[in-house]
């Protein structure tokens, strides 16, 4: 660490045998033992500071499975079976953490993509992460099968599906998502929110082109659990007979929504999108509390 610009420095040539540094302080006039005093406080701060900022956790954990999930998105399983308390600090869709790469500081922060469920049963934590260039992210993504990172704890407070339960008074909920914030929404869906229970339940799933959608082979999976996907594709190749443009429009045409006051939504991705979505429904009648966003 470098030296404190305001803090003191005294050596020891400073004093004699004779004469305790106690004793010199008590000779100092009124305003430098307020000083030194002061200077001793802030820098006690900063050091504290310094150490809770060094404090975080970081586990190892090997990479067991890297594997093309879109265009430009990867699919990353990570073995946690050595770390207990990593597998059960994860307890709800929508939580994330951090996760270093040998050899590079800055960390990247990632939303978990499997259910928490799976981590109890496979030891492993699933996630979508996009490389973009000059990111630790490309880093990750740029690693071979056995290679150890290193994950903080588990952070966040996820997606509170309590504020729209139970499903029989919140028959409706609407999801939205865009390119790589498709991952909690997996493990949303997958860890289960009553969707079967539920009148309407439809996710807007928007990407660029069918080529940069990852998880589009869960997709029969996720209608079976109650779940109506609506892929939209900003820039379709021709023959897409599909919603286009964005996501915000794609919904303003169909909308549809009977009570708002029944309603719940859940939105992660662009913030664009997730700003004029959230106007779009608030303007409906939709409650802002029952509006649970990660982005």
């Amino acid at each position: 660490m470098s030296t404190l610009p305001f803090a003191p420095c005294v050596t020891h040539a400073h004093f004699s045998h004779s004469l305790s540094p106690m004793f010199i302080l008590r000779r100092l006039p009124l305003t430098r033992q307020l000083r030194f005093s002061r200077n001793s406080r802030v820098a006690s701060v900063v050091s504290a500071a310094a150490v809770r900022q060094d404090a975080t956790l970081w586990t190892p954990a090997p990479l067991s499975l890297i594997e093309s999930a879109a265009e430009s998105l990867f699919h990353i399983s990570i073995d946690i079976s050595n770390a207990p308390d990593l597998v059960a600090s994860y307890t709800r869709p929508g939580q994330y953490l951090q996760l270093r790469v040998p050899d590079v500081e800055k960390p990247s922060f990632l939303a978990i993509a499997s259910p928490p469920s799976f981590a109890v049963a496979r030891g492993a934590f699933e996630f979508l992460v996009k490389s973009i260039a000059g990111s630790t992210a490309e880093i990750l993504c740029g690693l071979k099968k056995g290679e150890t990172v290193e994950l903080s704890p588990v952070m966040g407070n996820g997606f509170d599906m309590d504020q729209i339960d139970p499903p029989e008074q919140f028959p409706t909920v609407l999801i939205f998502a865009t390119g790589s914030g498709i991952s909690p929404i997996r493990s949303l869906i997958e860890t289960g929110f009553g969707a079967d229970r539920r009148s309407d339940v439809r996710l807007y799933y928007g990407a660029r082109n069918l080529k940069r959608m990852a998880y589009q082979e869960k997709f029969k999976e996720w209608e079976s659990s109650g779940v109506k996907v609506v892929p939209v594709l900003s820039q379709p190749d021709d023959g897409w007979k599909g919603e286009t443009g964005y996501v915000q429009a794609a919904f303003a045409r169909a909308k549809q929504v009977s009570d708002p006051a029944a309603t719940g939504v859940v939105l992660c991705g662009q913030k664009q999108m997730a700003e004029e979505i959230t106007t779009i429904l608030v303007a409906d009648g939709v409650s802002n509390e029952k509006l649970l966003k990660n982005f």
